[in-house]
């Protein structure tokens, strides 16, 4: 972007034209501006896809957690009644030892079938104690598991809290900026310009009549009243990166000009808005680009009067600095 700036405002400097060569580098360099600034619109609506994916795989968790809180009540219910038939069990072995000492003295053939039972009984025992153990360590492994749950989604919701927050952190920058570049500018509405926000920018539009006569570069008195305006406010946020765009219609610049075509024409007229922003302001220079689209942007495409007066106009860009905010939202 500085190579950018440098090489633009040099060529401003050492004449009216802008040679064949540098106005196709200025060309690749508009290209590569507009293709960040596409990326940053790409970025934003990813950002937007990321938040509603996270929501459904937080609902989608919690879904998970309700059937393993559902299967741990299950178990914890089993584990009662086996508790329970345990207990039965011990009873029973406490009755049938007491039975054995008893008959002990007895018959030999009772005394071997209550051995016998009593063997199964305990068998019987030691299998239900097993299960239980079993359910104990599957109750346990559950709970961890809602655990681990309960840490993951609130882990992603305080993500996506702080997603929310970021997202919204950057809109109230730009409407922040909005309000106070059409304050700055409010004596001037109705004469040709616009305060807008789009594609996480603020663009200020200046329609022809507010800067130029027709063919010229020259900046009107109240054209730079107004850009004068707008460069102490652009002055106390030095975090705001400005483009300023040149645009004309479709209609051929007359020959015999020393301005070759209409977009060397924006070129030139956007250069003279810099100088004027520049002028006393303490904006660095290294904040500003400089661009001229010529007649290939249009608002409206139509071939009217009306369309082509729309068409003829100049763009300042304000980009607000996000990089630490998307750096937050990237770790």
């Amino acid at each position: 972007m500085r190579k950018i700036i440098i090489i633009v405002f040099g060529t401003a400097l050492l004449g009216s034209c802008v040679p064949s060569s540098e106005f196709s580098q200025l060309s690749r360099k508009s290209n590569t501006l507009q293709s960040e600034r596409d990326d940053l619109m790409a970025e934003n609506e990813h950002l937007t896809v990321e938040n509603r994916e996270m929501k459904a795989r937080i609902d989608d968790v919690e879904r998970q957690q309700e059937k393993i809180v559902q299967d741990s009540i299950r178990i914890h219910k089993k584990v009662g009644e086996l508790q329970q038939q345990i207990a039965q069990l011990e009873r029973k072995y406490s009755d049938l030892e007491s039975t054995h000492e008893a008959l002990l003295r007895g018959n030999a053939r009772e005394t071997r079938r209550l051995l016998n039972e009593l063997q199964t009984t305990q068998e019987n025992l030691t299998k239900k104690e097993q299960l239980l153990k079993e359910l104990e360590a599957s109750v346990n492994n559950q709970r961890q598991d809602v655990n681990r749950l309960q840490a993951e989604l609130e882990a992603r919701n305080a993500r996506l809290m702080e997603m929310d927050e970021m997202l919204h952190q950057k809109d109230r920058i730009l409407e922040e900026l909005k309000e106070k570049v059409a304050k700055a500018l409010l004596g001037f509405e109705g004469q040709g310009l616009t305060v807008t926000r789009k594609d996480g920018k603020v663009y200020v539009s200046l329609q022809e009549k507010l800067l130029f006569k027709s063919g010229s570069t020259t900046v009107d008195p109240n054209g730079v009243r107004a850009l004068r305006q707008l460069s102490v406010v652009l002055a106390k946020h030095p975090d705001i990166n400005i483009m300023i765009e040149g645009h004309t219609d479709d209609v051929p610049f007359r020959k015999g000009s020393s301005i070759k075509d209409n977009w060397d024409l924006s070129v030139l007229r956007a250069t003279s808005i810099v100088r004027i922003l520049l002028d006393g302001s303490g904006i660095d220079p290294k904040r500003l680009t400089v661009a001229g689209r010529g007649e290939y942007l249009p608002v409206d495409p139509a071939k009217t009067p009306e369309a082509r007066r729309k068409n003829r106009r100049t763009e300042i860009i304000l980009s607000p600095d996000f990089t630490e905010i998307f750096r937050i939202l990237d770790l």
